[in-house]
């Protein structure tokens, strides 16, 4: 349920930035989730066509992956994390509990589970194109 609270966010904040920028008409709302962040991509994009407000009545929400940067606290080493390496529970798993990745991601380098995200988590507006 989260997804209509996140969808709530997003259009209240692109609406108040095309207010800002003098946009009437909102056109193109680009939004970027983190593929570690647990959000259902079809829930959330059914949720924002349904709460959009009149000025965004012919908008296109456009919604891309952030993939995730990965960087070891023992060794330093960085890396993107892939989850086609790990089997489809797991990766169910951490989709859903995403502080759970610790269990079963290891450092390629060093084998070391401490790691820090430095990319992957998180949702933010990207970009938004309208009419002035």
């Amino acid at each position: 349920m989260h997804e209509w609270a996140l969808a709530e966010a997003v259009v209240k904040t692109a609406g108040e930035i095309a207010k800002k920028e003098g946009l009437k008409q909102v056109t193109e709302v680009t939004v970027k989730i983190g593929e570690l962040q647990d959000v259902e991509r079809e829930i959330f994009r059914f949720a924002l066509s349904q709460i959009k407000p009149a000025s965004f009545e012919d908008a296109k929400f456009r919604i891309s992956t952030a993939k995730t940067l990965l960087k070891c606290k023992v060794c330093g080493n960085t890396w993107k994390f892939s989850d086609n390496k790990i089997d489809k529970e797991t990766a169910e798993a951490i989709h859903f509990v995403p502080e759970v990745a610790h269990t079963y991601i290891k450092c390629p380098h060093c084998g070391s589970p401490d790691f820090e995200i430095l990319q992957g988590r998180g949702v933010w507006l990207q970009s938004i194109k309208g009419a002035k």
